[in-house]
């Protein structure tokens, strides 16, 4: 059975074997949280222990955020939790975390904090560290589990734990998505039936670049396999063999400079989801669309190789969503 504890004390004097793994939550569970518990249960093993926190963080909501309306559903957590293994569910009050009212000091984002959702939500990701830090030290795991959802999020834990040397494993475990594509997340709750069809256009502005990285990879397979030619598509054009030139044209683009591609192309094909969205009833309101390098979350740049991430973050109605996927440029060569 589940054990719920609401204090540090209690979490420091339970009895630990094998490994501890943990979830931390802000509560309102679902098929995303589920997955990541049921994870964490196979990297605990059967000698381990599964911690899930739950706890809102009210030092990551800014000014006119949810704040208040953020669903808390403990009751209800902790039975998705026990359902998927987890031994304890720790839910502080935030006087238990932060005793002396909110902390003076804090850990900071840096300059990765200031890119994407910490130029829209600034002091955001200071927040979310400073949290994340203190239940680190408080639950004092050694694997901690994070949504791949939340990319920037899991970067900005990955670069903190390794640049002040916190001795934990961070796994981010891929996005869970509904059966129409919407990324799962608790606040999906808040759209109406009209905006969550325009809502829609998120992840399928993601599933469009992600096609057009697709074929562009595919492309650039053919050609390093069999070099084509300009001149052999003209030849099949003057013979009527249109579909036949128009894949050679194709594949001789793939390894032309000069023509657009890359990531540029990737950007294009979600823009052109996303701008359709902006017409729709009730409209989709983009906030960004970028395509990044892991690492740091700066733009990457024509010509990139290797991993990316294309994220898209929008509002529809008064909801506003993120959604993401990782890319690999250059997996072929």
């Amino acid at each position: 059975m589940t054990r719920l504890v609401h204090t540090a004390e209690l979490l420091r004097t339970r009895a630990r074997a094998g490994r501890r793994v943990v979830v931390m939550t802000m509560g309102a569970l679902h098929a995303g949280h589920a997955t990541l518990i049921r994870t964490a249960r196979r990297i605990a093993g059967d000698e381990g222990e599964v911690v899930v926190t739950v706890f809102v963080n009210p030092l990551q909501f800014g000014a006119g955020e949810d704040l208040d309306r953020y669903p808390r559903t403990l009751d209800a957590d902790v039975k998705i939790a026990e359902q998927e293994g987890a031994d304890l569910v720790f839910a502080p009050s935030v006087e238990e975390v932060y005793p002396g009212g909110e902390p003076q000091v804090r850990i900071s984002a840096g300059p990765m904090g200031t890119l994407l959702e910490g130029a829209t939500r600034p002091g955001h990701f200071d927040g979310m560290l400073t949290v994340v830090a203190k239940l680190l030290h408080l639950t004092r795991p050694d694997v901690a589990l994070y949504g791949q959802k939340d990319a920037q999020q899991l970067a900005l834990i990955r670069r903190m734990v390794r640049d002040l040397n916190f001795g934990v494993e961070i796994v981010g475990v891929p996005t869970v998505r509904e059966d129409d594509g919407l990324a799962l997340s608790s606040r999906n709750r808040y759209l109406s039936p009209a905006e969550r069809r325009t809502a829609l256009a998120l992840s399928q502005a993601l599933f469009a670049g992600r096609d057009r990285h697709a074929a562009q990879e595919a492309l650039h397979a053919r050609a390093a396999l069999a070099p084509a030619t300009h001149a052999r598509a003209d030849a099949l054009n003057a013979l009527g063999e249109s579909r036949a030139a128009a894949d050679t044209h194709a594949v001789a683009q793939s390894v032309t400079p000069s023509v657009p591609g890359g990531p540029a192309a990737v950007r294009a094909a979600a823009r052109q989801v996303l701008d359709q969205a902006a017409r729709a009833e009730p409209p989709l309101e983009l906030d960004y669309l970028a395509l990044v390098d892991p690492a740091d979350f700066t733009d990457v740049r024509p010509g990139h190789t290797g991993e990316a991430v294309l994220a898209v973050a929008a509002k529809v109605g008064a909801t506003r969503l993120i959604d993401n996927i990782p890319l690999t440029f250059g997996a072929t060569t």
